[in-house]
């Protein structure tokens, strides 16, 4: 087999890897601030599309983990990348918070609900009926359905909330349409957040702590892999899935020393 070439640049997922219902992951300063030290390429990404990268920066901040905004990649983020190429300043109806809106902005694209290139579906706290009922209507009239994610859940200390993966299926369900979805495991999210830091696959690795998304995408985008035990996945998880990740880890303070 094909040796691999050293790692030179890191992906990582943010919750479960980095930090765990609001508190640090053992090792994770340790491990930023080496990546940091030596100017290795890096980005801490994520799937929740409600927060802006600068949200994310002080929300990591205020625990102790110092990630410039520049290093963090949203699916938000990757979906507003992949319509600039697609379809350069379109016009969308959006479902979602500030982290996509804010995006696609920034993007050039116009938020309307008359005739719009696309609907959007993200990540909130506050799916309304209405909502939900002028998206399903635009899409039979036209609109192209794209979604920033598909985790069907979320967590919350009261338990699962439903989330972006859900909810789109609700709107498939009401228009036949299935929705692309930009966000892990696709690798797209992967490849476009490789582009910002120009990074390649070949020397870059992904850290995560599920099988489905974080160990599927890096493995799809041809990275090297860690699964860290730190979130969803438990040993007993890993054998119900038909492909497996480079190394597992208990947590991400054990590759501090291979940054």
């Amino acid at each position: 087999m094909t040796e691999r070439k050293p790692i030179e640049s890191w992906l990582t997922d943010m919750d479960g890897v980095l930090m765990h219902e609001g508190v640090p992951v053992p090792g994770a300063d340790a491990f930023i601030k080496k990546l940091r030290d030596l100017g290795r390429p890096f980005l801490v990404l994520t799937n929740n599309s409600i927060y802006t990268a600068r949200d994310l920066h002080a929300r990591l901040n205020r625990i102790g983990l110092d990630v410039p905004v520049e290093n963090i990649w949203t699916s938000a983020l990757a979906t507003a990348t992949f319509l600039d190429t697609q379809h350069p300043g379109g016009t969308a109806y959006v479902i979602g918070e500030a982290g996509l809106t804010t995006a696609l902005h920034d993007a050039g694209y116009v938020m309307t609900d008359a005739d719009p290139d696309f609907v959007i579906l993200g990540e909130t706290r506050t799916y309304s009926f209405e909502a939900l009922t002028k998206a399903i209507r635009l899409i039979n009239e036209g609109a192209r359905f794209i979604a920033t994610n598909p985790d069907s859940t979320g967590p919350s200390p009261q338990g699962a909330l439903p989330a972006t993966g859900s909810v789109a299926a609700l709107i498939t369900k009401a228009t036949g349409k299935e929705p692309y979805f930009v966000g892990k495991p696709n690798p797209l999210m992967m490849r476009t957040g490789l582009n910002v830091i120009g990074a390649h696959s070949e020397t870059s690795a992904m850290i995560g702590d599920r099988m489905d998304t974080d160990v599927l995408a890096g493995l799809e985008a041809g990275m090297e892999t860690f699964l860290v035990l730190t979130g969803l996945t438990t040993v007993s998880d890993i054998d119900q899935y038909p492909y497996r990740p480079t190394r597992i880890v208990e947590s991400i303070a054990d590759l501090v020393d291979l940054v």
